[in-house]
């Protein structure tokens, strides 16, 4: 994204056309303020800053000022569109001054295992937020705040350190890579240390009464205390809403570590599917791969209730460390399946969507062949009621979705990693006599419904076709046009 500080008001001029093809809610980037003027936010400086106060050398965020974000805020809560904040509470970045203290060197590989004899350090922890002062938070950040740190700033040195003192550590309840894994950048914040725990505590209240908010994505969740993580999420929903959706970024692609997450968090959170979009990688990557096993061993296909599915996400696209790759072809399969059935709450990437612009050092094209919206689209019309799947042949699978009394047209999904096929499924004897086509275009004709409910539905080769009812309620509105030019605002 272009750090032109014009974010907020983009996105508040697309709101209207993203509730218009079913977009419930907005996951926004990290809107505090960061080190650098042009970071994405993860680099977090400030907490209580959301583009208010001039530190750092700006006023605004890259994503634009406090009065931008709640403009857009208050825009798309009259739009019925909930927003997603993407909390940052991992550690902060940034620091006005360094510290000496004591610390131990950890291995890099096993950050549980102390290379090095207690030795001070110096290291950039001290936070005082001068350009906002006390305003909304007194509190200031010293070293006994934070229990790692990968700078020594006296020895010019880069390497992992453990700070030293009384009921120092790393926490035990987080992620095992490494050996443990709580120190990921920056200054790593201690979440044994009480004053920590109250700020951020307070923040996740505090922030609430500054943005209607719908829910939180908790960044870097497998580095974070899972203790705090649970009393996070229990303040958050008692000081705000009993329903506050929250996610915990807990990247693995194990189902057993996914699972063991969720039972230590009580299932109070949802987490990304990561094995889901591994799959859709090694598969569209494959011309000999087997698509009846799609969903095996998936998050959504275990917990559905508390999987994030996704075909791409900005940690996922080209260039990112978890880069995971998807043939283009076989985007429009992915997003017809996590979109279309039943299971998982389903999330659209931007750069899908509208493409990353030019002059980036890995652009990105719209995917689907810019028919993404319809797809989005025939989700909010026809994806309703009971499912039916037919994954029973290697290279074409397809499922029915029988409708609802408010929704009752239905549709039929045949997919194709293969050559062209086709698949004859049951759709119900209520829509006999109908003709059905493929709302994507990528197959012409119509299939006629028979007497007893069934049709025969043909895909092309690698491709998607999605068949509802030509005369279903809805229709001609697929055809309506999607802006994609978001940059002129």
């Amino acid at each position: 994204m272009p750090a032109d500080q014009a974010h907020w008001r983009r996105l508040r001029h697309i709101l209207p056309s993203l509730k218009e093809i079913g977009v419930d809610n907005i996951w926004i980037p990290p809107g505090c303020k960061g080190m650098d003027p042009s970071g994405n936010g993860y680099d977090i400086y400030d907490l209580y800053d959301l583009g208010e106060f001039d530190q750092k050398g700006s006023r605004a965020t890259k994503w634009g000022t406090k009065e931008e974000l709640l403009e857009l805020t208050a825009a798309a809560r009259d739009l019925g569109v909930g927003v997603y904040w993407d909390a940052v509470l991992n550690h902060k970045a940034g620091a006005d001054f360094t510290e000496r203290f004591l610390a131990v060197e950890v291995d890099s590989e096993r950050r549980d295992i102390e290379i090095s004899r207690p030795k001070e350090i110096e290291g950039w922890v001290g936070f005082d937020f001068a350009g906002r002062g006390d305003f909304y938070s007194s509190m200031k950040y010293r070293w006994h705040h934070f229990n790692g740190v990968d700078w020594d700033e006296s020895q010019k040195k880069n390497a992992i350190y453990k700070i030293a003192g009384p009921d120092k550590g790393w926490a035990d309840d987080v992620g095992h890579e490494f050996g443990n894994y709580d120190y990921l950048m920056f200054a790593n914040l201690d979440y044994s240390n009480a004053e920590v725990r109250r700020d951020l505590l307070n923040w996740g209240e505090w922030i609430g009464t500054q943005l209607p908010l719908s829910g939180m994505r908790l960044d870097a969740a497998k580095h974070m205390s899972a203790a705090f993580q649970r009393d996070f999420v229990d303040h958050v929903r008692k000081a705000l809403r009993p329903d506050f959706f929250v996610i915990s970024e807990y990247w693995r692609c194990d189902l057993k570590v996914l699972l063991d997450f969720l039972e230590k968090m009580g299932h109070r959170v949802h987490l990304y599917d990561a094995l889901l979009v591994d799959r859709f990688s090694k598969i569209s990557l494959n011309s000999e791969a087997d698509l009846r096993g799609i969903l095996d061993g998936t998050l959504v296909q275990s917990k559905p209730q508390h999987a994030i599915t996704f075909v791409m996400t900005h940690d996922t696209q080209p260039g990112q460390m978890l880069e995971v790759p998807i043939a283009s072809f076989f985007k429009p399969l992915a997003y017809a399946l996590i979109l279309l059935q039943n299971r998982g709450q389903p999330c659209v990437f931007w750069g899908d969507l509208y493409g990353i612009r030019a002059g980036v050092k890995h652009p990105n094209t719209r995917s689907c062949g810019g028919r993404l919206p319809i797809l989005t689209k025939a989700r909010k019309l026809y994806a309703y009621g009971e499912q039916r799947d037919y994954f029973d042949q290697r290279n074409c699978i397809g499922f029915i979705r029988y409708g609802n009394r408010r929704h009752p047209s239905g549709l039929a999904c045949i997919m194709s990693n293969a050559g062209p096929s086709q698949k004859r499924m049951f759709v119900g004897q209520q829509h006999a006599g109908e003709q059905w086509t493929d709302i994507l275009e990528w197959h012409s004709g119509s299939v006629t419904i028979d007497s007893r409910g069934w049709g025969i539905f043909p895909v092309s080769k690698t491709s998607v076709s999605v068949w509802v009812n030509s005369k279903a309620e809805g229709r001609d509105s697929l055809k309506n046009h999607f802006d994609t030019d978001v940059y002129k605002y």
